[in-house]
């Protein structure tokens, strides 16, 4: 399934964008550079994330990613997704249905990632399952901050961060992740912009807004 524009999901005339790649790899510092551009272009946004974009789901992010014991693999996915099927018809639907942009980090793509690769649970049962919550939305435009695993891991070490469930994960679990995001971008090449996570932040933030202001005409 392709993106498809909002109101073809169910939404009205907002846009929704969210931003995806590998731990470290910098989504949050270019959600909130974005959403300052648009801001000064004059525009509603809307800035979330998932899991924790709303009170629901801040309580859903303390066990998926701060549990200490055991949690069985497909018991998250379905944490993940009970988070975003909530989120998405209380936050999401609402903001595009009010015309806003919505900038969100994280969606689907990382549950196919993370629980269908990096826990092997299978891309397409976990992806299924989040169109299901989610109802069939999926976003205009899906900027993926592509970065080596081992890089991303060292920025995280430097900013002395202390890593959730799956930031510890092994080297392998997240190169599994990576390649699952290229190959999902590889698939929906109009949805998707890939940007290379290593640029300097000023440089992604360039060729972020030149594709976010094409979509926005």
């Amino acid at each position: 399934m392709t993106g498809l524009p909002t109101e073809l999901n169910g939404a009205a005339s907002g846009v929704f964008i969210t931003l995806e790649g590998g731990d470290g790899s910098g989504k949050s510092t270019q959600a909130a550079l974005l959403a300052g551009w648009l801001g000064e272009q004059g525009r509603t946004v809307m800035r979330t994330r998932e899991p924790g974009g709303t009170e629901v789901g801040v309580e859903i992010r303390e066990i998926v990613l701060h549990h200490r014991g055991h949690i069985a693999p497909r018991a998250e996915a379905l944490l993940y997704a009970a988070d975003r099927a909530h989120h998405i018809e209380t936050a999401v639907r609402p903001a595009l249905a009010r015309g806003e942009v919505v900038i969100q980090d994280r969606y689907i793509d990382s549950s196919v990632a993370y629980q269908g690769a990096g826990r092997v649970l299978g891309g397409a049962e976990v992806r299924q399952l989040s169109l299901w919550a989610t109802e069939g939305l999926l976003p205009d435009l899906t900027v993926l901050l592509d970065l080596d695993e081992s890089v991303a891991r060292g920025r995280l070490e430097a900013a002395q961060k202390r890593f959730d469930r799956l930031e510890a994960e092994k080297g392998d679990f997240h190169a599994r992740v990576r390649e699952a995001f290229l190959a999902l971008a590889a698939a929906e090449p109009e949805r998707f912009l890939v940007v290379d996570a290593a640029l300097p932040v000023e440089e992604l933030a360039a060729v972020i807004r030149a594709r976010v202001a094409t979509l926005l005409g």
